[in-house]
């Protein structure tokens, strides 16, 4: 079944939440696809549409790869499980990773135009996250976040809900993060622009690992040219771009559509 003609959700969830499942139980997949996932570790979330500050997450212990629409798990920004299929009782089915709520519920707090957040852990982005220097500008896709990249510093895994400020702050108004001895942090309005920062991030940390791994001097464009790239990245074509991008990349996975439209 393709995304234009979803099945109908199940009893409990509406029609704009269901959609919005659908899309991101795909995202989980595609992150998955592209080998950009820890086990049962790091997270995506999503704004729930409507007036109430809620987001779905994935219920911990599930593989990326086997992720469906009905396993995501709706909570508010403090912790608290919303599912009207929970019906308030303790349930396997529901359990959220502390960590992942709190840097999700932060994110999702303090910037309400990041509908989608994505975490992750990857062997690159986590090299690159403990190197002193931070991401070269010495790719194309590095240059994407010239200036448009920020960085915090690692406190231990996030159970304390006093990082959360800490976190914000240092994320500020950008939409990637690198989080120091830890992993990348991205988010956009759409799971499209979500999806596309973070294709580029990590893809630019993997050619930094390359580039050092080569041992020879690396070349590093002028600033003027490293300023440029990042607004060429912003023009006005941009958002046509990752549009195409996400559709391309949601056509990788369109044989699993029955088992994650679920």
């Amino acid at each position: 079944m393709s995304a234009g003609a979803l099945p109908p959700p199940p009893d409990g969830i509406g029609n704009d939440e269901w959609a919005t499942r659908c899309e991101l139980a795909a995202l989980y997949r595609l992150v998955a696809h592209f080998r950009m996932t820890d086990l049962i570790d790091t997270h995506i979330s999503a704004r729930v549409p409507g007036p109430e500050a809620h987001f779905l997450i994935n219920r911990y212990g599930m593989l990326f790869e086997e992720m469906r629409a009905s396993d995501l798990v709706k909570i508010d920004l403090d912790g608290k499980v919303v599912d009207a299929r929970a019906h308030g009782a303790p349930d396997a089915r529901f359990r959220v990773n502390k960590a992942g709520f709190t840097i999700h519920s932060a994110v999702h707090a303090a910037r309400t135009d990041l509908h989608w957040v994505i975490h992750t852990h990857t062997a690159a982005g986590a090299a690159v996250s403990a190197q002193e220097v931070g991401l070269l500008p010495i790719s194309q896709h590095a240059l994407k976040f010239h200036g448009r990249l920020a960085y915090h510093d690692y406190e231990g895994i996030a159970l304390e809900l006093g990082e959360r400020m800490r976190l914000v702050a240092d994320l500020g108004r950008c939409n990637a993060m690198i989080l120091r001895n830890h992993g990348l942090l991205v988010g956009g309005a759409t799971a499209a622009d979500a999806f596309h920062e973070l294709w580029f991030l990590e893809l630019a940390c993997r050619i930094q690992v390359n580039a050092l791994a080569g041992g020879m001097p690396l070349r590093t464009p002028p600033a003027e040219v490293q300023a440029l790239t990042a607004e060429q990245f912003e023009s006005g074509e941009s958002a046509e771009i990752v549009q195409l991008t996400w559709q391309a990349a949601r056509r990788l996975i369109e044989a699993q559509a029955m088992q994650y439209q679920t």
